[in-house]
């Protein structure tokens, strides 16, 4: 089921966000992090949640709109929370840019940008979990399951192929190798 599948992608953001958090706290101790895993995080942030996983949600909230006018409207604004995170994301992929660059860059800054981040992503993940999934699966009927679902599989986009399914795998695969390769040198 898509809600299902959608909490399920929570679950793997979330395991990035907490290898985020622990290079940045590297960072924080004035040692070197992975920017290997905080580049690989960032080029999924970049694609997974931006071109797969809000247009699923987004396609789900549209049919709770319609339905339950008053339930979405205590979700709020997620086509706004889902570009205001892309923001945040740009600014974290630019702040490491810098660091990389060894342009002037105050480390607090980075940590804020980071922090911030990760913190709006938990936060908006949160919000979703418990609110407009419930809400969701009280308000939507079978039929709009089915129609949100046909949308879904309905692409001829190459993006949307199983192909592409099992690469998404493999970069999650890869990033939690990295992290855990980069714990294992720093013990």
């Amino acid at each position: 089921m898509i809600i299902e599948r959608l909490s399920r992608e929570h679950r793997n953001i979330e395991k990035l966000l907490a290898i985020l958090e622990r290079e940045l706290e590297v960072f924080d101790r004035g040692d070197r992090p992975d920017y290997e895993v905080i580049r690989a995080v960032i080029s999924y942030f970049e694609v997974y949640p931006e071109v797969y996983h809000h247009p699923q949600e987004d396609l789900v909230f549209a049919k709770l709109r319609t339905r339950d006018p008053v339930a979405a409207a205590k979700v709020g604004d997620l086509a706004r929370e889902h570009h205001k995170g892309a923001e945040r994301l740009r600014r974290v992929a630019h702040a490491v840019d810098n660091v990389l660059a060894d342009a002037e860059v105050l480390r607090t800054n980075v940590d804020t940008i980071v922090r911030d981040f990760i913190a709006h992503e938990r936060r908006h993940m949160m919000m979703e979990d418990r609110d407009f999934f419930p809400a969701a699966l009280e308000g939507l009927k079978p039929q709009d399951w089915i129609e949100i679902a046909s949308a879904v599989t309905g692409h001829r986009d190459p993006l949307f192929s199983d192909v592409t399914e099992e690469r998404f795998d493999t970069l999650r695969a890869h990033i939690l190798r990295l992290e855990q390769e980069a714990e294992a040198e720093r013990k």
